[in-house]
């Protein structure tokens, strides 16, 4: 007798994860305790993303189903894998929105699980967020352990952390050995990282979607402060493994970030403080320019041009403005202007 599906739709948004994607997927199909449907969100790649889930799934004999934004096929017709082509790089919200509209679309999901594609899932994590999900049923969003994948046991995020008047976001338990860090509790975080992120339907349902104006960061701690009186939760045995800026260049305890991942932040975090703490606006342009100028000390000065330019609304640098196809600048720049 077959183990049932998990009532959970795991939303998987790639641009350019040929390299780390079947790890993130093959992880999900191996839950211990049933499946949870497995959607793949493809942001236009043009790597062979596309092309290493099709050879595997053909190779390993896998129900890969595919389907364009706009379709809501039910969990049948899905398929074991569904695989998504968003038909641009519409940023992580816009890929999101696009995963969830198609899960949110499968009645029997309860739970939409947010999960990177550099990222991998310990065996028991379904089972760990319907155990979370039936202590608090009511939550708005879920979190877990994110662990860094190299170095090995050390912890990347348990939960975040937002200060509303300069802006900058924190790591609970940044770079703590995963066995002495302590799980934090949900009434004490200001966000769940997007990094791994489970909403429930009632959040869904009640707030809407993720704004899709950020293309990049301070998508999850706009969410959640939307949130109003439902709560965040972490789920202990919730536990990934995520290789980090795998395809923007954000940071790790090792690499600074990219001048791609620099001006994203910056300009999200501003767009993020006009919205929640306007009056807190100049303190975090003040902040973010003391913080070029440390980069600048450091010899840093692609990275420097770069937050500088997202925080006085200058526009992206030619070279950030190069990474993306003429659709996504389309996408990602015209809205930053508006």
């Amino acid at each position: 007798m077959s183990e049932p599906d998990f009532p959970i739709a795991v939303v998987v948004v790639a641009f350019h994860s040929a390299d780390v994607i079947l790890g993130c997927v093959e992880s999900l199909l191996a839950q211990e305790g049933g499946r949870p449907a497995v959607i793949v969100v493809d942001n236009a790649s043009a790597d062979g993303t596309v092309a290493t889930l099709r050879d595997w799934a053909g190779a390993k004999g896998v129900d890969l189903r595919e389907f364009d934004a706009a379709d809501r096929p039910d969990r049948a017709a899905a398929g074991a894998v569904t695989l998504v082509h968003s038909g641009a790089n519409r940023g992580f919200a816009g890929g999101v929105n696009v995963g969830l509209a198609v899960a949110a679309a499968m009645p029997e999901i309860g739970h939409f699980w947010v999960l990177n594609p550099d990222a991998f899932a310990d065996k028991a994590a379904c089972r760990a967020i319907l155990a979370a999900a039936a202590e608090t049923p009511g939550y708005a969003l879920m979190g877990g352990r994110v662990c860094f994948a190299e170095p090995p046991h050390r912890v990347q995020i348990d939960g975040g952390l937002v200060n509303l008047w300069t802006g900058v976001s924190g790591n609970v338990n940044l770079g703590r050995p995963a066995e002495e860090a302590v799980l934090p509790k949900g009434e004490d975080l200001d966000f769940i990282t997007g990094a791994s992120m489970v909403a429930s339907r009632g959040f869904y349902e009640a707030v809407g979607p993720m704004r899709e104006d950020y293309f990049l960061y301070y998508e999850e701690a706009d969410w959640a402060l939307r949130r109003g009186d439902m709560p965040l939760v972490v789920a202990p045995g919730l536990v990934v493994h995520h290789h980090a800026g795998t395809a923007i260049g954000s940071p790790t305890l090792e690499r600074l970030a990219s001048p791609f991942s620099f001006w994203f932040k910056y300009h999200s975090r501003m767009l993020f403080m006009r919205r929640f703490n306007p009056v807190g606006l100049p303190v975090a342009m003040a902040y973010a320019t003391a913080k070029a100028g440390q980069l600048l000390l450091k010899g840093a000065l692609p990275q420097a041009g770069a937050l500088l330019r997202a925080v006085w609304g200058l526009g992206p640098p030619k070279a950030v403005r190069e990474r993306l196809s003429p659709e996504a600048r389309r996408i990602a720049f015209d809205r930053a202007r508006s």
